[in-house]
């Protein structure tokens, strides 16, 4: 009797390069394999790379050289539609996701846009703003919302499809406290990959085991958070700097 086959990573990127068109090259073969259920952050000075990494994953910008695949499932032209479903990006400002009348037809726009209609909807709905802890703000305009409620509902959002990855482009940025606190809540209860990328080092450390470092394009380490958090030497090197005080070998590391 011959084995279950396992099941192909989240995301699998080898020897990714890419060049904008005036010549700037932002990424130089950069490998990166991220399994089922993993919670990544990808750290890294500004202009490291990272949005231009991210901005492969679902095809906005066309590999250079090197092969992206999600899900075993090639980042190729013909794929896009399937790739776009399977990785949800939420970007940094939530008024970039949210623009219908109410947080139900925001939630309801792309699971419509893919054919869902009627009862299938309305589930795919609800469970998403469940997920967030918002649904009982169905029928509220989205700009009548505090901020830390908006980026929750553009979490939803992307939710609503179903994703197997979860991108998330400075999630804690702009959050009080408490905000910040129940964001944290929401993203580890989630089952789905999740990758971050964040200047954010402490919420970096809270929330995900592992982290990668891009820097000039390139991956400069890949391990424990933790780890590499408490490395001085490498932290310094890639102008990454954590708060005043902060000590990264004080925090008990949770799943």
């Amino acid at each position: 009797m011959s084995k279950p086959t396992a099941p192909a990573p989240s995301l699998e990127v080898s020897g990714l390069a890419y060049a904008y068109p005036d010549g700037h090259q932002a990424l130089f073969g950069v490998n990166l394999t991220v399994a089922r259920g993993e919670r990544v952050a990808l750290l890294g000075p500004n202009g490291a790379g990272k949005t231009t990494l991210v901005l492969h994953l679902n095809g906005i910008l066309d590999a250079g050289a090197g092969t992206v695949r999600v899900a075993g499932l090639p980042v190729e032209k013909h794929n896009l539609a399937e790739i776009r479903r399977r990785v949800g990006i939420v970007f940094q400002d939530p008024d970039d996701q949210l623009f219908m009348p109410t947080v139900r037809e925001d939630v309801a726009f792309g699971p419509a846009a893919s054919g869902l209609r009627g009862a299938e909807l309305e589930e795919r709905v609800t469970e998403a703003l469940e997920q967030v802890g918002m649904e009982g703000y169905a029928n509220r305009p989205p700009h009548h919302l505090s901020f830390g409620q908006r980026r929750r509902v553009a979490v939803a959002t992307v939710l609503a499809m179903r994703p197997e990855i979860l991108v998330l482009d400075e999630p804690s940025s702009n959050l009080d406290p408490a905000s910040r606190r129940e964001l944290a809540d929401i993203l580890r209860s989630l089952d789905v990959t999740v990758l971050m990328v964040t200047h954010d080092l402490p919420y970096a450390l809270e929330l995900c085991p592992r982290a990668v470092i891009l820097s000039q394009g390139a991956i400069a380490a890949d391990n424990r958070t933790q780890d590499l958090l408490c490395d001085e030497e490498l932290m310094r090197a890639h102008r990454l700097e954590l708060p005043f005080g902060f000590d990264p070998r004080s925090v008990t590391m949770g799943v």
